[in-house]
């Protein structure tokens, strides 16, 4: 792949200027629309390009690239919906069309274009004016131009006579620019009271909450040098009275993505001061997570406060002239362009309106049986955040959250608002949020003391809740779309990997990683062997490595989970009660209260603490059905009072049917290659025997990936005191049908030799035996010899070459010549005349016996041949038979660049030249 980016300017077009002009064929007809047929005309302020090759994997590269591309510009919003195209476009080109594919990315003021082209401008285009061609979404074709039709702002497609181009535009969601909060001209004695000198301290916090930068102002301001509290957590010098009527406390303050509020910070001098601050958390280009936090003096607030809106009880100080938007005056302007803004916004201003010391906003299930906790304020209940409860949680109007309700003392009526439960709220009132008659969430708001609120704060908070129940579903809609869009995205890439692998462990492992911390913070991946095994732990992953030793060890001594084959997530109470139990005896015992944890999580009470708080949260079980029958169990949980939001657990389960299969085929594929290696295992020979007086070495390649063995085969074995049979064959094809016959060839030659009978005897019984697999049976070449080490030092051989490559005699003076005549193949005639041939080795010769696949090695014409492989053996004179062996194995894969493509065994033999004293 090749890349280049050119920030800025005006780029080169980057298509040909020479030759025919560049004609342009966009769909067309009636009903085609946002299809833009005109030139880019817009400033093109960066680009970036990026050529595939024609392979499988260009694909998720070319993924990759644009995701890359559009956040490194700053364009989350569109960048699952490019990835998708891209996706699709790129997969027609590389994987359909079989031609590279060029990527090219155009930032300009208005979105951002994205051109796919291929070298295949022959296809024709399918025309979204006609049904009939566009193809259905379950057909490859035409596929990516209807995503075009459907997600693009506008599409087209070119042609060159060498290039088709699909190109798509997205345009960039309408954002506010601007002022974006202004007010009017004020006397100098109504301006806010500030130091001649306001001073503002810039302090940056890592993800651990410690210090890493503190400004002049800082030190100004609380007394301590810079090198004095870097390295040190915030919280050591944050004296918290926090915030009036939340419970947010600095820590986690520290972990939202903004916030406001007052708290104080002892200085040098002991003394708090009390300081008004601004959190805006940030992450660095090597996606390292910080926050940058803005303190001045309290009384210096307006600095940094964000303006506060008109109160809805101030509404009627508005003139009707004005015609407000009551949704503007109850929200503010501008209105977050959120979801989650929007909420939380909901939730101050309703807490603010009816002057609470708590709100809490729920949104409904699509199927309006739960509702999920979305925001709150000055409640604990920030970390149950997407903590579900039921719509109707008892009988009558007071139990269902469709209706108004008021309580006006919970203590009377206990669980009757399960979020407040325990939280020290007396009073509360909660309305619905409707759209059109249907239940789309309920916000509430509560009181510490007992009484607060009647039916008149009732109507009003029903009031305000009609003004932004539209707009809440509106966002929520948008939200689940761009979630849905993401999941799209996410599968596709998550398919791709595990499609990548046919290994078990390295398919588990991609399991683990594709969920944490995508989906969840921790999982582990349970594993069934067969019907009658116990789930057995196979993986564990959570995003803090220190973490997960611990869940190990906590998940390995609790029953796992039943393997239930009903779809769907289950809660999985187990992991949180063992762990909080554990914790809560370590730390009895720690005091030296008595006690022996029933499970012992980790060594000591810090690592049991902090197991507990990671599996603390809600912990769901997914099964893992393959072939109808389960295979295993995904497992996902949350930290401490964290919950998984719905659109999250149908994601995983659409996750865990994919990685099913994939384990499934893993295994199956595993099993299979254990088997196959076993039997291919039993056709080689067991280890060689010693010869004295005479070098043997071996060397053998079975073609084809996962082959252990193939056509060719190679034995030595004795047959009787100081004799030895060898054999070096070649069964006609490759793969397990060749390897067959060379089990029963080397088999029949180790029998056939040891009953006493000759070589001609052998192999004319061989050639009947594989006559007798009747279509089964495949020709064979062979070498056969018998081989006896002489007290003079020599050795003596009786060989038959039946069809084989001759063997060649290595001598002393580096001469080389065939040590045999060739004689008809085995498994074509039945009646063979065989003969064989007397050959004696001296002291310092080398008999040279190879396979077809030696000799028949190609590169492009050329062929290493009988001639080839002489030449090759003159070089040899001198050599031991394993360095001849090596010799001769090292200039077969020398003489072709490519992998070979047919079974080679080398068998040489050398008798050694006396050592003289």
């Amino acid at each position: 792949m090749t890349t280049g980016l050119i920030p800025g300017g005006q780029p080169p077009d980057p298509r040909p200027t020479g030759g025919l002009p560049h004609p342009r064929h966009d769909p067309v007809g009636q009903g085609a629309p946002h299809v833009d047929n005109r030139t880019r005309s817009a400033v093109i302020t960066a680009r970036a390009a990026a050529s595939f090759e024609p392979e499988g994997r260009s694909v998720a590269s070319a993924r990759s690239f644009v995701r890359d591309t559009l956040q490194g510009w700053g364009f989350g919003d569109i960048v699952d919906d490019a990835v998708v195209l891209t996706s699709e476009l790129v997969t027609n080109a590389v994987v359909h069309a079989g031609t590279s594919a060029d990527v090219l990315c155009l930032r300009s003021d208005d979105g951002v274009r994205v051109e796919v082209a291929d070298r295949y401008p022959e296809r024709e285009i399918p025309l979204q004016g006609s049904p009939a061609t566009m193809g259905s979404p379950d057909r490859e074709g035409g596929r990516g131009l209807q995503l075009c039709a459907a997600l693009a702002g506008r599409w087209g497609v070119e042609y060159t006579p060498t290039h088709k181009q699909v190109w798509f535009q997205l345009d960039l969601p309408d954002r506010p620019v601007g002022t974006r909060a202004a007010g009017p001209t004020l006397p100098a004695d109504l301006l806010p009271l500030a130091d001649s000198r306001v001073r503002v301290a810039v302090v940056q916090i890592d993800r651990a909450g410690a210090i890493t930068a503190w400004n002049e102002d800082a030190e100004d301001l609380f007394g301590y040098p810079a090198e004095q509290v870097v390295g040190k957590p915030l919280t050591d010098l944050a004296a918290w009275p926090h915030t009036p009527g939340t419970s947010t406390g600095i820590a986690e303050a520290l972990q939202l993505s903004r916030w406001e509020g007052t708290y104080g910070i002892r200085g040098a001098n002991g003394r708090v001061l009390p300081v008004y601050a601004s959190h805006l958390r940030v992450r660095d280009t090597d996606g390292d997570p910080s926050t940058v936090c803005l303190l001045v003096r309290d009384h210096e607030r307006a600095v940094l406060q964000t303006p506060l809106r008109v109160p809805a009880s101030d509404t009627a100080t508005v003139s009707e002239g004005q015609g407000a938007d009551p949704f503007e005056v109850f929200i503010g302007s501008p209105a977050p362009d959120d979801l989650d803004g929007l909420l939380q916004r909901t939730v101050e201003r309703a807490r603010d309106m009816l002057d609470a010391d708590a709100a809490f906003l729920l949104l409904a299930t699509d199927d309006e049986t739960e509702l999920e906790v979305r925001a709150s304020t000055g409640l604990p209940s920030a970390r149950q955040r997407f903590a579900r409860v039921p719509v109707e949680a008892g009988p009558g109007r007071y139990g269902s959250a469709r209706m108004p309700a008021v309580h006006d003392d919970l203590t009377a009526v206990p669980g009757a608002v399960p979020l407040l439960t325990g939280t020290g709220m007396r009073s509360v009132v909660t309305v619905p949020l409707k759209v059109e008659g249907r239940l789309t969430g309920s916000l509430g708001v509560a009181a510490e003391a007992p009484g607060r609120y009647s039916n008149e704060e009732a109507l009003r908070l029903q009031f305000a809740a009609d003004r932004i129940a539209l707009a809440v579903e509106s966002a929520r809609l948008g939200e689940l779309e761009r979630l849905r869009r993401g999941s799209l995205s996410f599968l596709v890439e998550a398919s791709d990997l595990l499609a990548g692998t046919l290994d078990r462990d390295q398919t588990l492992a991609l399991m683990a990683q594709m969920t944490v911390p995508t989906l969840a913070t921790w999982c582990a991946v349970y594993t069934i062997a067969d019907q009658a095994s116990e789930p057995y732990l196979s993986y564990v992953l959570h995003e803090d490595e220190e973490l997960i030793d611990g869940i190990k060890s906590l998940l390995s001594k609790i029953p796992p989970p039943d393997p239930v084959p009903t779809p769907g997530a289950r809660v999985w109470p187990a992991p949180g009660e063992v762990a909080h139990q554990a914790a809560l005896r370590s730390s009895m015992r720690s005091l030296g209260l008595g006690g022996v944890p029933t499970y012992q999580v980790a060594s000591g009470i810090g690592p049991t603490l902090a197991t507990a708080s990671a599996v603390g949260g809600e912990t769901v079980v997914l099964p893992l059905v393959a072939r109808n029958r389960v295979i295993g169990m995904l497992t996902l949980g949350k930290p401490t009072d964290e919950h998984f939001r719905q659109e999250i657990l149908e994601l995983a389960e659409d996750l865990s049917r994919r990685a099913a299969l994939a384990l499934d085929n893993a295994r199956l594929y595993s099993e299979r290659t254990a088997i196959s290696q076993s039997l291919q295992r039993s056709l080689l020979p067991p280890e060689l025997p010693r010869i004295d007086g005479v070098e043997v070495e071996v060397i053998y390649r079975a073609a084809g990936e996962g082959n252990e063995v193939g056509g060719d085969f190679y034995d030595l074995f004795p047959i009787s005191d100081g004799a030895y049979g060898f054999a070096i064959g070649d069964v006609c094809g490759t793969g397990p049908e060749a390897a067959a016959v060379t089990g029963l060839a080397r088999h029949a030659l180790r029998l056939l030799a040891r009953e006493g009978f000759g070589g001609p005897a052998v192999l004319e019984r061989l050639n009947s035996a594989i006559l007798d697999e009747g279509a089964r049976s495949r020709f064979l070449t062979l070498l056969y010899g018998e081989l006896w080490p002489q007290e003079d030092g020599s050795a003596v051989l009786k060989v038959v070459c039946a069809g084989h490559p001759l063997p060649l005699r290595l001598r002393q003076d580096g001469t080389v010549e065939p040590a045999a005549e060739p004689q008809p193949l085995l498994g074509v005639m039945e009646d063979l005349e065989l003969y064989e041939q007397t050959v004696t080795l001296d002291p310092g010769d080398v008999l040279l016996c190879v396979t077809d696949g030696v000799t028949e090695r190609r590169e492009g014409t050329r062929m290493l041949g009988d001639d080839g492989l002489a030449e090759v053996l003159t070089t040899c004179t001198g050599l031991t038979a394993g360095a001849v062996a090596a010799r001769v194995m090292r200039a077969v894969e020398r003489f072709a660049s490519d992998a070979p493509s047919d079974d080679m065994a080398i068998l040489a033999m050398r008798v050694p030249v006396p050592h003289k004293d």
